[in-house]
């Protein structure tokens, strides 16, 4: 889909929602506006109904009121004509006391046991009533045969005196009567006149509440019905009573008191007149009843009951109207929809123009076309784009030529690379952090017997066991940054086979600088070692030589002097101690000869142990303390790291660092300072340094340093430092020498570190 028919829907879109959100708001508001209206009306009503409850309620009040004191009047004046025992009254005497004092009728109750019953009576139907089941009736009863003050809240209570509320006759349940009741004492029995209140509940009915409900009605054409609700009494069962096999209500105690009930939904009507009279506000609800919407508001009433007044208004006129006006907006919408979208996609096509250009040149170079430029004919922010897409163009051109030129070299240098490392000699190899090969040349397959593909991905087991522990060693230096380089020791082959190898161990980096894999380069130097070894032989056999001469040279002197000496003791006879002491003299050069001879011999068992080379120096300088004299020794340990220590022999060690210290005491026959320096090198070697300011030597005599009985001394015999050299040799070391002439010589020995 193309950005011209993208940006139309999209802007014909935000006109679509922002119009529906229009309409949404707009039928919300008629309705929430409509219903605000529908309350107010309700509540206009309520106010008038309520004006109106309040008038019919004192009315009625009024009403009742006189009539209760007529007929309290009425009773008093019967009694005058009746006798006080009801035994000596008739019926048909009570129906001519009736005519006498203007009621319909009289009635006789009098108290038998726990019950009030009727005995006499102008209405036959009347007598033999009992008050027991009567509720409320029975208990202003008793209050009255007990002369007390009747504490009964309904009908009227007057002195001596109590008429009930409006309610049907139980002789006859057709006709509703008002009753009094009499008694001050004076007569064995309570005196009940009555009057029928049909009239006065006609007159109700008509100039009441139920005619001002028929009114509003008629008055207002969307209100179906009104009712008045008894808070109290709605929703629960309704009170029966059976008088005459006829099932009557109790009017006192009805749920609905006034208007019609036709639009039922008791249970949810029952929850909102409970609301309505606890909160005491208006509850509003809509409801659909009998397929009729409708709206219902609950009003509670300021009345001396807990009335509620319901107001049910038809809503379905309404919704109606709205649904008319909703589809009026919505075809409005989507016409104006339609013209959005018409109108945005002619904009977009003219403001997209520049960008179509953009595209073709962008899709220009990205097919490798670089250089072709767009003809900017706007400053907006479309032409700032292009501009920015042309020196893109321009700079990926020059870029691409870099990197062609770039990507020659490389591949020049990648050949030279993959040339130098398959043809080399010797075997590399790259391994992971975890020992795992990740490449290996063809000269590794030469020099161990495995193939690159039987070694990728796994550990090289080459090393033996007893070289394992060298090994972590050195991978860990290397894992810390530092390389190994001709590092000499053995590996094993494919076939098992042992070969001496010199070892470079570097590490790689990758970007971050964090070490990734190491990197080892082997060369067999199996040929070498047996060629040294020849050579050695060799040499040995020279100097065998070499100090058979020297042997002879330097004891046949002595034996010389000796031989003179025996034959002086054959001829004389004795010798002097003088004689003596010359022989004695003679005697311990040849034995030192021969002790420094037994040193470079086939060495003897010895006990090696792990040394701190600090305390084999300060063991020296005690020993030499009475010989030092003038050449005074300084220590210096020039290294922020603890030294290492070393494995090795403590006595034979002693005996190389006196024959250094004395080699530089002689070589300062005057006196001079003498240095030890103590360091770590790089590969975490122990490394002594030994420097005196003595006359030094030329670089000819340096030269000849180590030929056995060469020596620059009057009394030496040159086989100090061949001993020296074969000890450290023993020992995995190294010893150099550096001399100058005339301002002195410096000795360095090198021990490896010791590794649990």
């Amino acid at each position: 889909m193309s950005i011209k028919l993208k940006l139309s829907l999209f802007i014909s879109l935000i006109v679509a929602v922002t119009l529906t959100l229009n309409i949404s708001i707009y039928y919300i508001s008629s309705k929430n506006e409509w219903i605000s209206a529908a309350e107010q009306q309700a509540t206009s009503i309520a106010r008038q109904i309520s004006a109106t409850i309040e008038v019919s309620e004192q009315a009625k009040r009024q009403v009742e009121q006189a009539v209760g004191s007529s007929l309290r009047s009425a009773a008093v004046a019967a009694l005058e004509l009746l006798p006080d025992d009801y035994e000596s009254i008739s019926n048909e005497q009570l129906k001519s006391v009736s005519r006498q004092i203007g009621v319909d009728d009289i009635t006789i109750w009098v108290q038998r046991n726990d019950d009030i019953v009727t005995v006499r009576s102008s209405e036959p139907d009347e007598i033999g009533l009992s008050s027991q089941t009567w509720g409320y009736w029975h208990t202003a009863f008793s209050e009255l045969f007990d002369l007390q003050p009747v504490t009964v809240r309904e009908g009227q209570r007057l002195e001596h005196f109590w008429s009930g509320p409006y309610n049907y006759a139980t002789s006859d349940p057709s006709k509703i009567n008002k009753w009094g009741y009499y008694y001050d004492g004076t007569t064995n029995y309570m005196i009940n006149p009555y009057l029928n209140a049909q009239s006065l509940l006609a007159f109700e009915q008509l100039a009441g509440t139920n005619a001002l409900l028929k009114q509003l009605i008629d008055e207002n054409a969307n209100v179906l019905e009104i009712t008045g609700f008894n808070a109290e009494f709605f929703g629960k069962d309704p009170i029966l009573r059976l008088k005459r096999g006829v099932l009557v209500h109790n009017l006192d105690v009805q749920g609905i008191l006034f208007g019609d009930y036709t639009y039922r939904n008791e249970t949810e009507d029952l929850q909102h007149i409970l609301e309505a009279s606890e909160e005491r506000h208006i509850v509003t609800k809509t409801d659909s009843i009998g397929g009729v919407a409708v709206l219902k508001s609950f009003i509670p009433l300021n009345a001396d009951q807990d009335y509620v007044l319901s107001i049910t208004t038809d809503y379905e006129s309404v919704l109606q109207l709205l649904n008319r006006q909703l589809m009026l907006h919505m075809g409005i919408s989507a016409v104006l929809v339609l013209a959005a979208m018409g109108a945005s996609y002619t904009i977009s096509g003219l403001l997209l123009r520049t960008l179509n250009q953009i595209l073709a040149s962008v899709n220009t170079i990205a097919k490798g076309r670089f250089g072709e430029l767009i003809h900017i004919r706007s400053r907006d922010e479309l032409g700032e784009l292009a501009s920015r897409v042309n020196s893109m163009s321009t700079n990926l051109q020059q870029y691409v030529e870099q990197i062609r030129t770039s990507s020659e070299e490389l591949q020049s240098t990648k050949q030279y690379l993959e040339s130098f490392i398959n043809h080399t000699s010797d075997a590399i190899h790259v391994s992971a952090r975890d020992c795992k090969v990740i490449m290996a040349n063809q000269a590794f397959e030469t020099i161990y017997g495995w193939t690159a593909e039987e070694v990728l991905g796994r550990p090289l087991a080459y090393t033996p066991a007893e070289h394992e522990a060298e090994f972590a060693e050195l991978l860990a230096r290397v894992l810390r940054g530092k390389s190994i380089t001709d590092h000499e020791t053995v590996r094993l082959t494919k076939s098992g086979q042992s070969i001496d190898v010199s070892l470079t161990i570097s590490p790689i980096r990758d970007e971050h600088d964090e070490i990734v894999a190491v990197a080892t380069i082997s060369r067999n130097i199996t040929y070498r070692k047996q060629t040294e070894e020849m050579l050695r032989r060799s040499e040995k056999l020279s100097v065998v030589g070499q100090l058979a001469a020297g042997v002879a040279h330097e004891i046949r002197n002595p034996l010389t002097t000796l031989r003179g000496f025996v034959q002086i003791y054959k001829s004389t006879g004795k010798l002097d101690d003088q004689h003596l002491e010359l022989m004695l003299a003679e005697l311990d050069h040849i034995n030192y000869v021969a002790s420094e001879l037994l040193v470079l011999s086939k060495p003897h068992l010895i006990s090696y142990q792990v040394v701190q080379f600090e305390q084999i120096i300060a063991s020296v300088a005690l020993l030499l303390e009475s010989q030092i004299g003038s050449h005074p020794v300084s220590t210096v340990i020039e290294s922020d790291r603890p030294l290492p220590l070393v494995y090795g022999e403590p006595n034979q060690l002693k005996q190389v660092l006196v024959n250094l210290l004395k080699n530089a005491m002689d070589a300062m026959p005057d006196g001079g300072p003498i240095e030890i320096e103590l360091s770590v090198t790089e590969q975490e070697e122990l490394l002594v340094r030994i420097t005196d300011h003595g006359i030094g030597m030329s670089p000819e005599q340096l030269a000849r340093i180590g030929e056995p009985f060469y020596t620059m001394k009057e009394s030496g015999t040159g086989l100090g430092l061949i001993v020296c050299q074969q000890i450290i040799a023993n020992h995995q070391g190294r010893m150099h020498l550096f001399s100058q002439e005339g301002v002195g010589t410096t000795v360095e020995v090198v021990l490896p570190p010791y590794h649990s």
